[in-house]
């Protein structure tokens, strides 16, 4: 396949650049276990003492997915953009509408990851620059507080105290606003926020091989030190086990209180799956960057192979530890939960004096930073490549001299600054954003995990790089499902308009793919579009799967729809 004729691809002044090898991807990919850092405390607030069994199912099945994705990624040496723009072409043979959707969720699934991380890198940032003062009964301003105010109750003189303490950039605002369930606002953690992103878009202008280059170092400078936060505690005695126990939900999220196993625990567990599958799912972008690899035949399954390694390694380490020493009340502590303290509880956990707290909370931001770079190599080429494919509007398939998609990294960051100013609210904006953009990477799987089959049917004649055991893409086509009740269920934790926002922003995909198709392109596919499986638009009338796709789209939205019914807090 990688000899196919470069004559039905699009122009060579329009195409991605082979510079890299699955090492390359590998690094590029290397930010996806600074994911963790998103919803660490978020998990932990809503499952309790069950949170490091959460990150481990879901890395499992993060990994057993995989392999589903790597299999279709070799039939498209010629493609970037990720699994969704391999998977749409499955579906196209049966909706034209249902293969974009593919893309479309996809990359409003990752995009999100440059608002989101830049906002909790900025409050890093801040709480290393203007740190808000810590007061106990016992400091002198607390003391003197309460001489000045006699009958001042001691936590009321604390608050006080440690109001008029708190730097002023710490509550500056611009400008802010309430727009349904979310606010928005301009403040520090915005402008912070919008400078590094702008940064990191300067890096990625270089194209993908300068990124791998920066990411290789960033990536050793990040994983090293997770490693040590995930390994110290373990060899320092600092693992209390008891913080394991009782292995049963929280009675109601962010409450320290025990629960039991019914509707509303089983609720808050979905839930938890919901939201770190957003996380332990997110290494099957390696598998982004198959028209920039030297030689895709052998470098696609690599990639995504070592990618996984590396992630089920540090999603399953680092949360073990995170529990094992802050227990349940450290881990529902109120900077825990926003994300806002994580960077400073995994320092303390090393210890070693300021010095190394102070390196490891930069090394913290580097991670974000780098999984920030990561969303946007592998966000932009699936609007670049999903453009070339014919799915979204023709300007977005711009690419500079280093071979760069710089329109539509341009389209990934203004979507982004205004995503910025949501996630910059508070915690109730930022987990809104988190779970709607979740259910986009939910849908995403559900399509691309049964697009492995319905490749072995229709396609089933064209040689495979690498071909998956049939009882891994069974086992794909099954978790599909068991996401759709994790998405039907889970949603609602994190916001009660979460899962119907999803969904709303997953139609927006048909006037966007209509204007391309309909009125761009006069309804028509370019031709390249299926030029790596030897087809032209007129064998897309053969459906060899015949309404087993079907079948297949009502079920899952049958099993949405009943979880969410079933399942209620």
């Amino acid at each position: 396949m990688s000899t196919i004729s470069t004559a039905l691809e699009q122009p060579a002044e329009s195409k991605l650049l082979r510079h890299i090898d699955w090492r390359g991807a590998f690094w590029v990919a290397s930010g996806v276990p600074a994911l963790v850092l998103f919803s660490i405390g978020g998990i932990a607030g809503t499952t309790g003492t069950l949170a490091f069994l959460i990150w481990t199912v879901s890395m499992i099945m993060g990994f057993l997915q995989s392999f589903t994705y790597a299999e279709i990624a070799g039939l498209f040496p010629n493609k970037s953009g990720g699994a969704s723009i391999y998977g749409a072409t499955a579906w196209l043979r049966y909706s034209k509408f249902i293969a974009p959707l593919s893309v479309w969720c996809n990359w409003f699934a990752w995009s999100p990851v440059l608002s989101l991380g830049c906002s909790i890198a900025a409050a890093y940032i801040l709480n290393a620059l203007a740190p808000v003062p810590l007061f106990t009964e016992t400091s002198p301003d607390v003391v003197a507080y309460i001489a000045a105010h006699a009958g001042t109750a001691p936590a009321d003189a604390i608050t006080a105290v440690t109001a008029a303490a708190t730097p002023v950039i710490r509550n500056w605002t611009l400008y802010s606003h309430t727009l349904g369930p979310v606010s928005f606002t301009l403040n520090a953690t915005f402008f912070i926020g919008a400078v590094l992103m702008l940064i990191i878009f300067s890096i990625q202008h270089r194209g993908i091989l300068g990124t791998a280059n920066v990411q290789k170092y960033i990536g050793l400078l990040v994983i090293i030190p997770m490693l040590i936060v995930g390994v110290v505690p373990i060899f320092t005695g600092q693992i209390n086990w008891a913080n394991f126990s009782p292995l049963v939900p929280l009675a109601a999220a962010y409450a320290p209180d025990p629960g039991a196993w019914n509707i509303a625990g089983w609720t808050l567990v979905l839930g938890g799956m919901f939201i770190a599958a957003w996380s332990t799912y997110g290494f099957e972008t390696a598998v982004c960057y198959t028209s920039e690899f030297k030689n895709p035949g052998t470098d696609t399954f690599k990639a995504i192979f070592y990618s996984g390694l590396l992630c089920m390694l540090l999603f399953i380490l680092v949360p073990f530890t995170f529990q094992g020493v802050l227990g349940l009340n450290g881990m529902l502590a109120t900077p825990i939960v926003d994300g806002s303290g994580v960077a400073d509880a995994l320092a303390g956990m090393v210890g070693g004096g300021k010095i190394i707290h102070s390196l490891l909370v930069m090394l913290m931001i580097l991670a974000l930073v780098l999984c920030i770079m990561t969303a946007m190599a592998g966000s932009s080429r699936t609007l670049y490549q999903g453009s070339v494919d014919g799915w979204l509007p023709r300007y977005l398939s711009h690419v500079n001299e280093h071979g760069a998609p710089t329109r539509a990294m341009w389209t990934d960051l203004c979507f982004n600054l205004i995503v910025l100013a949501i996630a910059s609210a508070d915690a109730t904006s930022f987990f809104f954003i988190l779970a709607v953009s979740n259910c986009g990477y939910i849908i995403f799987n559900f399509l691309n995990l049964n697009a492995g089959w319905i490749h072995r049917i229709d396609n089933g004649h064209i040689a495979r790089p690498w071909k998956a055991p049939t009882w891994l893409l069974g086992i794909g086509a099954i978790f599909a499902y068991v996401n759709a009740i994790f998405m039907g269920a889970g949603a609602k934790v994190w916001n009660p308009m979460a899962l119907w926002a999803g969904l709303i922003t997953a139609a927006l995909i048909i006037p966007v793919f209509c204007f391309r198709h309909y009125i761009q392109d006069k309804g028509k596919f370019p031709d390249h579009m299926l030029a790596d499986l030897g087809m032209t638009g007129a064998d897309l009338a053969v459906k060899k799967a015949g309404m087993l796709p079907y079948l297949t789209l009502i079920a899952g939205v049958a099993v949405m729809l009943i979880a969410n019914w079933i399942f209620v807090i």
